[in-house]
C-alpha cells in the first residue's frame, strides 16, 4: 500500500506542475477573501481603537494564522472528481484495485495543497512585513497542538466534500450543493469574522459543528487563547466528526456506485 501511495504521489506531484497557471489562480482565489477581511477589520479597529475587545494586532495575528490554516484544511475534490461522475470517466477508475476517492483523488489534493502552501510562503512574508504582527502569545506547544487538529480537520472536510461530490451520482446540481456547504464554512468557521465576535446563537451552534475545527479552533490554539479543557474538548469533537464524516462518505459512496452507469464510457 505504501508503494501505491508513493507512486500516486509521484504522478500527481508531476501533474500539478503541468498546470502552474491554474495553480496560481486557485491560490489567488483562496488568498483574496482572507486578505480583504484582514484589511477591512484592521481598518475598523484602527478607527475605533478596538472591536469588542479585538485590537488591530488581534485581527492581524488572527488572519495571518487563518491564511495558513485555510490552506491546510481546504480541498478541491469537487473539482477533481465531480465531473468524472457526471461524464462517466469515473468508470475507468472503478476497475482499478484502489479506491478512487480515498487514494488517487486524496493524493491529488495533498499534492495540490503542498504547492499552494509553497506559493503562500512569500505572500505571507510580505504581509508580515506590511502589518508587523506581534506573535508574542504564540508558543511552540501551541503550534504542535494545532498540527494534529488541522490534519484531522483536513480529512473531515475532505470526507464531507467527497460525500457532497458523490451526490453527483443522483443529481447534476452537485456544484450548487457544494456552494451552500462553502457558505456554511464561511459562516461557522470564523473566516468572515472571528466566532467570538459573532452573535451568541452562532457561537453556540458552531461549537457542535465541524466547521470551526477548520480555522477558528486551530487559530485559537496557536494564538494561545484556549485553556486545556477547551483544547481537549476540541480534540474530542475532531475525533467524533472524523468518524461521522467517514461513515457518511462510506454510505453515500456505496449507494451511489450501485446506481452508477456510464453509457459509452
Amino acid at each position: 500500500m505504501f508503494l501505491i501511495f508513493q507512486r500516486l504521489w509521484q504522478v500527481n506531484w508531476a501533474e500539478q506542475w503541468q498546470y502552474r497557471a491554474n495553480l496560481i489562480m486557485y491560490l489567488l482565489y483562496w488568498l483574496v477573501s482572507p486578505i480583504i477581511y484582514l484589511a477591512v477589520w484592521t481598518s475598523i479597529a484602527s478607527s475605533k481603537g478596538d472591536v469588542n475587545g479585538f485590537t488591530v494586532n488581534d485581527f492581524v495575528t488572527y488572519y495571518m494564522v487563518l491564511l495558513i490554516a485555510d490552506q491546510i484544511t481546504s480541498n478541491i475534490v469537487i473539482f477533481t472528481m465531480g465531473y468524472k461522475i457526471q461524464d462517466g470517466t469515473l468508470s475507468g477508475e472503478l476497475i482499478r484495485p484502489i479506491h478512487p476517492m480515498l487514494t488517487n483523488a486524496l493524493v491529488n489534493n495533498i499534492a495540490f495543497k503542498a504547492l499552494t502552501i509553497t506559493g503562500l510562503i512569500p505572500v505571507w512574508i510580505v504581509l508580515f512585513f506590511l502589518f508587523k504582527p506581534d506573535f508574542s502569545t504564540v508558543t511552540l506547544t501551541g503550534i504542535l497542538l494545532s498540527i494534529p487538529v488541522m490534519i484531522c480537520a483536513f480529512f473531515i472536510n475532505y470526507l464531507i466534500s467527497a460525500s457532497i461530490t458523490s451526490i453527483a451520482f443522483w443529481t447534476t446540481r452537485v456544484y450548487s450543493i457544494n456552494e451552500f456547504y462553502w457558505a456554511l464554512i464561511l459562516l461557522f468557521s470564523g473566516q468572515f469574522v472571528p466566532l467570538s465576535l459573532m452573535p451568541k446563537v452562532i457561537q453556540e451552534i458552531a461549537q457542535y459543528l465541524p466547521f470551526q475545527l477548520l480555522m477558528y479552533f486551530p487559530i485559537q490554539v496557536i494564538l494561545g487563547n484556549l485553556s486545556r479543557p477547551q483544547i481537549i474538548q476540541g480534540y474530542v469533537m475532531a475525533g467524533i466528526w472524523l468518524l461521522l464524516a467517514l461513515a457518511l462518505f462510506n454510505w453515500v459512496w456505496r449507494n451511489g456506485v450501485r446506481r452508477f452507469s456510464a453509457v459509452g464510457a
